[in-house]
């Protein structure tokens, strides 16, 4: 085995500063100092050579600087850390505070006495064994008067470790320091009884749902609340989730909501389940799409006075009454700063989420999920309006209406693509070919009627299938098959077929049995479909006219079609390009 050399060797004072750090980072009393968001920075720490340092110099900003060169066990830099960031929950660097060496010694004191109190580490430096109890206000003025006693002055990390106060007159260090002691309160009361502590806000929050508002009552009945501080942390999510596909909603416990703010936030997450929003955003920006959905939901509970809308929240009064699509392409012209914007899971990162998250709880067994939320949302709708509740948004309104009558299958879609793009043929009455009723009546001469001979260039369509690697044959097969069955409702004889990976294989024109069941598929390599796009196109025993259907999983290049077309995809798949024609997602 070999050796590790110098500069491969871990310095063990680093890993007991790492470890004493991350043991900080998790601890619920400092959580809320040491997970940011977009609206407030997250504390951090780093290790510096610096000669002029003690062992640790914190600033307002919540940056502390330790020095390298202090050599440390875990206890006692967890000591050490643990005092500069009580030093940022204490206010002691906030506005206005008055700074000398009184003042620092007695702030050093202060958090010593709590840090004895609570058992947070070793204490690096010798400090007295018994402490003054007097009230810090006393003992500054004291202090001030006639010095600091030399026995308390070292009881910090090492003078100095205060850097300069704040300027900044919103720094909120001791109200979310106060957010964590509360959750440590409630963690330990919660383990001393067993695991059954007292209900969550966003629990309540739920329960009032279930009992108080009925247009969200049976959402919120099927819904989960998965409050896990450690999960939040590792997905990025700043304050809530949702997941449709799972029926749960992941809140950051840390986020310091209160009661009302949790009703707004949890009635947002549930109206993007309710109303499909993830399913709806077809081609576009899958945040911007978000971001749109975030400012008409916000729009609705706002004006339904539903709970409190939390600090930093997207809302905008000029777009009452739009609907989600209208917002996006209002805001897709900016992205740049739309991208600035913070949904509630936080900035650059979409609410919704597509699969549900991994937690070790227990999941619900599988739903249909679009009859589930329009039954509920629906329910709750007529019970709202039965039960005297006031009135809704009208967009709001809108949306609920449109889900008592659910989307149509894509297949139906399909078929009423084929009567706009691919007309019937009519057939003909001619003198040249008597009626089958003459024979009965041999004296009445009735025309008969037949279909025209020119066929193909009358009623055929275009099929561009991708063959490429990451096409599956089910897909092709169903689409295939569709195509087929409609083609042959409409008397269309034969359809031009192109199959294309990297080149593009012309098949000519292939009667539509064909195209169902023996059609034998060429390629299987890349994926460049605009050659097999062109070549229909110029193709002079192609009508001008003439619609495609290009079969494809959404991993292509950009086409460019100049005349009518759809796309049919596996759902769910996304076009890299805004597509002008229909997609049809096949199920």
């Amino acid at each position: 085995m070999a050796r590790r050399t110098g500069s491969d060797r871990i310095d063990p004072n680093v890993a007991a500063f790492t470890a004493a750090w991350q043991s900080l980072v998790h601890h619920p009393m400092f959580q809320p100092l040491t997970t940011g968001s977009w609206q407030r920075p997250a504390a951090s720490a780093t290790l510096v050579e610096d000669s002029a340092l003690g062992f640790a110099l914190v600033d307002a900003a919540g940056r502390i600087r330790a020095n390298r060169a202090r050599r440390l066990a875990v206890e006692e830099w967890t000591w050490v850390l643990g005092h500069c960031l009580l030093h940022l929950g204490f206010g002691h660097l906030g506005p206005g505070a008055a700074r000398d060496p009184a003042y620092e010694n007695v702030a050093c004191l202060g958090v010593t006495r709590f840090q004895r109190e609570v058992k947070l580490g070793w204490e690096p430096v010798a400090v007295p064994a018994v402490l003054p109890t007097a009230d810090e206000e006393r003992l500054l003025r004291e202090w001030r008067r006639s010095g600091v006693p030399a026995e308390f002055a070292a009881c910090g990390a090492g003078m100095p470790d205060l850097g300069p106060p704040t300027t900044n007159e919103h720094s909120d260090w001791p109200e979310r320091f106060a957010l964590g002691l509360a959750a440590a309160a409630t963690a330990a009361v919660d383990q001393a009884g067993g695991g059954r502590g007292p209900q969550a806000a966003w629990d309540r929050a739920m329960s009032w749902f279930i009992g108080s508002f009925p247009l969200l009552g049976a959402v919120a009945a099927g819904f989960r609340v998965v409050a896990d501080a450690e999960l939040a942390r590792s997905w990025d999510i700043q304050v809530a989730a949702v997941s449709a596909e799972a029926g749960e909603i992941y809140v950051n416990p840390r986020c310091g909501l209160g009661g009302y703010e949790w009703r707004f936030v949890l009635a947002h997450e549930m109206l993007h389940a309710a109303l499909r929003h993830a399913d709806r955003v077809g081609p576009r920006d899958p945040y911007l799409w978000n971001v749109a959905c975030d400012y008409v939901i916000n729009g609705w509970l706002v004006e339904m006075g539903v709970g409190t809308m939390p600090d930093g929240l997207l809302h905008d009064p000029e777009l009452a009454g739009s609907s989600a699509e209208e917002v996006y392409d209002r805001i897709a012209g900016d992205l740049r700063r739309m991208r600035k914007l913070a949904t509630l899971r936080g900035r650059g990162a979409g609410d919704m989420l597509g699969e549900p998250l991994p937690w070790a709880g227990h999941r619900a067994g599988g739903i249909d999920l679009d009859e589930y939320y329009r039954r509920a949302l629906l329910t709750g709708y007529a019970f709202h309006h039965s039960s005297g509740r006031g009135l809704l948004p009208a967009g709001l309104e809108a949306e609920i209406r449109v889900l008592e009558q659910p989307p149509l299958p894509w297949d139906v879609r399909l078929a009423r693509w084929f009567d706009e793009h691919v007309p019937v043929v009519e057939p003909r009455r001619s003198y040249a070919r008597p009626s089958r009723r003459q024979a009965s009546t041999p004296d009445i001469p009735r025309p008969g009627r037949h279909l025209p001979e020119e066929l193909v260039p009358r009623g055929t369509f275009g099929v561009v299938v991708d063959t490429s690697g990451s096409m599956s044959h089910e897909l092709m097969g169903k689409a295939l098959g569709a195509i087929a069955s409609y083609a042959t409702a409409r008397d269309v004889p034969a359809a031009r077929v192109v199959f294309c990976d990297a080149t593009a294989y012309d098949a000519g024109y292939l009667p539509v049995d064909e195209i169902a069941g023996r059609v034998r598929v060429r390629g299987r390599g890349g994926t460049a479909l605009q050659p097999a796009i062109s070549l229909l196109e110029r193709a002079p025993d192609f009508p001008p006219d003439g619609p495609i259907l290009v079969i494809t999983d959404g991993e292509c290049d950009v086409l460019r079609i100049r005349r009518p077309h759809a796309y049919l995809m596996p759902r769910g798949a996304r076009l890299p390009f805004t597509p002008r024609g229909e997609v049809f997602g096949l199920c």
